[in-house]
């Protein structure tokens, strides 16, 4: 927020990746906001481009606008069990839902277009993180990596009812279903969790194409070794083409300085 007392460096780059014609991720930075998002937009026939870009653009206007007058009435209600900024985060994520899901029911074309969406908030207490769908966030802290997300797809919740073998998760036959996604109803459910930062944490916001082909180790290993966060942002997008780049691939980082 502006005024508040939060340094971060932040970095972010996309990239189709070496399978697909055209990129349907979509990120943004708004710096003045200590706000990142990272939007994998899905549907075909660039339907997915347009949801994704929905995605980050509501999110966007509504931070702008709430900015300006932060006693602008919101179209969904407090939840006094949760903070002012957690709640402004909810709204926009809930906004950005609503505008994708009436404009597929409007237009034919964008029939059953949708995006995954996660985001980071640094405010005076600390970092929110919000997401929906399978793309992630991960911590980098004293030389180990954790995913801070838990995706929402059908794999992970066959994941949580029984164990599967590395085997029969590589050969799991919906691994790209999503169960929990932007634009697939009115209404969505943003899961949200609180971070207390430490000097140096960087925070790896990262879409499918980065975390399906590259490993939570490589990603360890090129942004401990990287020069600086542009040369692991870079680094990492490398990799994961190297790795096939079945997918696109979009990449946010954020090192916390306060």
């Amino acid at each position: 927020m502006p005024g508040h007392p939060v340094r971060m460096e932040l970095i972010g780059e996309t990239n189709v990746g070496m399978k697909r014609t055209h990129n349907e991720d979509n990120f943004s930075i708004v710096s003045e906001e200590n706000l990142v998002i990272v939007a994998d937009g899905m549907g075909g026939h660039a339907s997915g481009e347009v949801a994704s870009k929905m995605a980050i653009d509501a999110m966007r206007e509504f931070f702008e606008a709430t900015a300006k007058d932060p006693d602008a009435t919101w179209p969904y209600k407090m939840d006094k069990q949760r903070s002012y900024e957690e709640n402004r985060l909810i709204t926009a994520v809930k906004l950005a839902n609503l505008r994708i899901f009436e404009a597929a029911q409007r237009e034919p074309r964008y029939r059953g277009m949708g995006t995954t969406l996660v985001v980071c908030l640094a405010v005076r207490e600390g970092i929110i993180v919000g997401h929906v769908g399978d793309s992630r966030v991960y911590r980098i802290r004293n030389g180990t990596i954790e995913q801070l997300t838990e995706d929402h797809s059908l794999l992970n919740d066959y994941l949580k009812m029984r164990k599967l073998t590395e085997e029969e998760i590589a050969n799991f036959p919906h691994k790209n279903v999503i169960v929990r996604a932007l634009g697939m109803k009115d209404t969505v459910k943003v899961d949200t969790r609180h971070e207390q930062p430490r000097a140096g944490d960087v925070y790896l916001l990262c879409s499918d194409g980065l975390s399906g082909p590259v490993t939570d180790e490589e990603m360890l290993e090129i942004v401990q070794s990287a020069p600086d966060l542009k040369g692991a942002t870079s680094q990492l997008i490398q990799r994961g083409n190297e790795n096939g780049g079945p997918d696109n691939i979009t990449v946010i980082l954020a090192r916390w300085a306060s």
